[in-house]
């Protein structure tokens, strides 16, 4: 992969280009601020940016934005602390980023702690380019000893990258007597998954949450897939999380997510595909939309990437193509349909 690197550390200039040679890639170029790596891009698009989140001139979201909007391409945010600037990388998130992870550090015997950690995501981010395989949820386990799935209404959203803006602005607008379970699978590592709920939480009436193994969906509460294993429902109306499909791309997979809603959920449900790269969810709302379920997909402008939006509209699942503002207005008139 040709590997772009725009950072203002000249350290941590050195130690990003040393991993990315010692993992077989190519240095496309490097940018020491956000303008020069707007120019750079458009001069030469790389198969993925390493992207710092705070620099001089024009900072890691701004930068995200611009060239998502003008070039866009893979970008993975590589900042000091994910922990401590988690705000800033769902904002980078929210403009198009795929990932983020911590900047690898010289150590004082020359090692390169976290290299690795940044080849994996490197490595995983070039594997979206290549055909996902359908998920076969008869490999999945579930727990039958009863049948005790709620009947309640469902809104079932999958999301990626440009996820956690739209994410926020539909959380946020959803009222705090809302008569439903809400539950997501955004494509986030599971070492900030707790933060990503919490930022949603202090935008939100309601309560978010990272849903843990054996959680039963709470009405008026939202649960947000916290692993890099896949979250499904179980028959006894529990949440869980499993492995299998081991060699799906995507961890957590929203096609998983979505087979499993198709298989178990009694009640009625919307299903929301927004932004993201790749193609995942599509079929699994493709079996959404075959069984009556509302289908909504985030429309090609409004996308921060048109990936998996795109994938769910040329398999024919999308029941209406609509904006993130409309897909509010929907959610409440369909709960204002079901309970009438």
């Amino acid at each position: 992969m040709r590997v772009a690197i725009v950072n203002d550390s000249l350290i941590a200039v050195d130690c990003l280009r040393r991993i990315v040679l010692s993992g077989g890639h190519d240095v496309a170029w490097i940018a020491y601020n956000g303008v020069e790596a707007i120019t750079a891009c458009l001069s030469g698009r790389p198969d993925i940016i390493l992207m710092d989140l705070y620099m001089p001139e024009m900072n890691g979201v701004e930068a995200t934005r611009q060239i998502m909007a003008q070039a866009a391409c893979p970008i993975l945010v590589v900042t000091s602390d994910i922990q401590q600037h988690a705000a800033r990388t769902f904002e980078a998130m929210g403009e198009g980023a795929l990932d983020a992870v911590n900047t690898p550090q010289l150590g004082l015997t020359g090692d390169l702690a976290g290299g690795q950690e940044l080849l994996r995501k490197i490595s995983i981010i070039q594997s979206f380019s290549k055909k996902v395989s359908v998920p076969d949820l008869a490999r999945i386990k579930v727990d039958a000893k009863q049948n005790g799935m709620p009947s309640v209404p469902l809104i079932a959203i999958g999301a990626s990258s440009g996820g956690p803006a739209v994410l926020a602005k539909i959380i946020s607008a959803l009222p705090e007597t809302l008569n439903a379970v809400v539950i997501i699978v955004q494509h986030v590592d599971e070492r900030f998954a707790d933060e990503l709920a919490h930022w949603l939480d202090q935008q939100s009436k309601l309560k978010v949450r990272s849903a843990v193994e054996g959680d039963k969906p709470t009405v008026g509460e939202v649960l947000i897939a916290k692993s890099n294993d896949h979250l499904i429902l179980n028959e006894n109306g529990s949440i869980s999380y499993c492995r299998q499909p081991e060699k799906m791309v995507y961890r957590p997979s929203v096609d998983v997510f979505f087979s499993s809603v198709d298989k178990y959920w009694n009640g009625h449900v919307i299903a929301l595909m927004l932004t993201g790269m790749g193609a995942d969810g599509a079929e699994g709302l493709l079996k959404l939309y075959n069984k009556g379920v509302t289908t909504l997909v985030q429309n090609k402008e409004s996308c921060a990437v048109y990936g998996m939006p795109k994938a769910a509209v040329k398999l024919g699942a999308a029941r209406l193509i609509i904006t993130p503002e409309q897909m509010i207005d929907k959610i409440l008139s369909w709960l204002e349909e079901i309970k009438s």
